[in-house]
């Protein structure tokens, strides 16, 4: 994952994962943006057996709680992906502004794109334990009331908090029992 001093070493391990929309802008507030990391969250899982156990998109970066095999190579199409079909839905809704701003903060050695819509890496975080994982699907469920956007965790719609308290939430996840 690009220049990033985290790895993905153990394929049989849960990792938790975050990346940053460039220079945090909250394209992820429109719902036709966030549909398209959802869709591809589903892609995962469906089609690339990639488990995801958890995950939160807020406006300007989404976390995960993710396993699978080749999941250092499958998350790296998936962002590749996603930002491309992001560029298409500001293209088509005419966000000129925003493009412009992907234009403008392009970091200069990515010289054969004209966008740039994400912050590299996925600064992927092993959880070895029950713990560990338990304590990152909590952090993820709670970021959106800790940046004040809601009441309770299950009130932000792009989150898996509500498939934890058996509510069918909008993509399935694979819920973890600790």
């Amino acid at each position: 994952m690009g220049r990033s001093r985290y790895k993905i070493h153990e394929s049989h391990e849960p990792y938790f994962v975050s990346s940053t929309l460039l220079e945090e802008l909250p394209l992820f507030s429109k719902p036709q943006v966030a549909q398209v990391l959802l869709e591809k969250f589903m892609v995962l899982q469906n089609m690339r057996s990639v488990k995801v156990y958890a995950y939160v998109i807020m406006p300007n970066h989404f976390h995960a709680v993710v396993q699978g095999e080749q999941l250092s190579k499958k998350l790296r199409l998936t962002k590749s992906y996603v930002a491309r079909q992001i560029l298409e839905v500001l293209k088509r809704n005419g966000h000129t502004r925003w493009l412009q701003k992907l234009k403008e903060c392009k970091r200069s050695y990515k010289r054969q794109r004209t966008y740039q819509v994400w912050e590299e890496g996925l600064h992927p975080k092993q959880l070895s334990t029950t713990k560990m994982m338990a304590q990152k699907i909590e952090y993820i469920h709670q970021n959106p009331l800790k940046a004040g956007w809601v009441n309770a965790p299950d009130d932000w719609r792009c989150s898996s908090a509500g498939n934890y308290l058996g509510r069918e939430g909008l993509i399935p996840v694979t819920l973890f029992a600790g």
